[in-house]
């Protein structure tokens, strides 16, 4: 066996060959990575019934393919909305969603109002089709997809004072006739 006191030599013999030392400052600890935010799980859920009710509520009322499509703000005269219904009132523009999906309909009829109102146009036509030719034409309940999502966004426009299904001899129902508001001055 060795001799405690041996050890004790040795150290000793070594801090004496070293000389003085100082002790090094602490390095900071590695840095930890970020941990991911927290998600609002319950508040996702909603927004997804939500948006689920809001497509129930939007299939309830979808139009069909020989349906007319017609909506004005209170504030437009009756006489400007008689005006339109009867086709007195001419396209200055024309946009043709025929064979797009549904998404790409979306962002082409975004563009399109967007780019009117700004050129100050005040009357459009958007000819989206009356559905049933194919089965991307037609959702899941028979209703025609790019008439109703034109139906929809219209509405939804600040842009938009009315539109109505074009006559006869410009689309009838296969495209509707827009009453746009003057770009607003600044």
């Amino acid at each position: 066996m060795s001799d405690p006191r041996d050890e004790d030599d040795d150290a000793a013999l070594f801090r004496d060959a070293i000389g003085p030392v100082r002790k090094l400052p602490e390095s900071p600890p590695p840095p930890m990575p970020a941990r991911p935010r927290p998600r609002a799980r319950m508040a996702e859920r909603d927004e997804a019934a939500a948006r689920d009710e809001f497509r129930l509520a939007l299939d309830e009322h979808l139009a069909a393919a020989g349906d007319v499509l017609a909506w004005r703000q209170d504030s437009l005269p009756d006489s400007v909305y008689r005006r339109l219904r009867r086709g007195e009132i001419s396209a200055q523009e024309e946009l043709d969603l025929h064979g797009s999906d549904a998404r790409t309909a979306e962002a082409l009829l975004r563009a399109f109002l967007s780019d009117a109102q700004r050129h100050g146009l005040g009357c459009v036509r958007i000819i989206h089709g009356k559905g049933g030719r194919r089965d991307a034409d037609v959702g899941s309940s028979g209703a025609p997809i790019l008439k109703n999502m034109v139906d929809r966004m219209l509405r939804q426009r600040a842009s938009v004072l009315a539109f109505h299904s074009a006559p006869p001899a410009q689309g009838g129902t296969g495209a509707v006739v827009v009453l746009l508001a003057p770009p607003k001055r600044r």
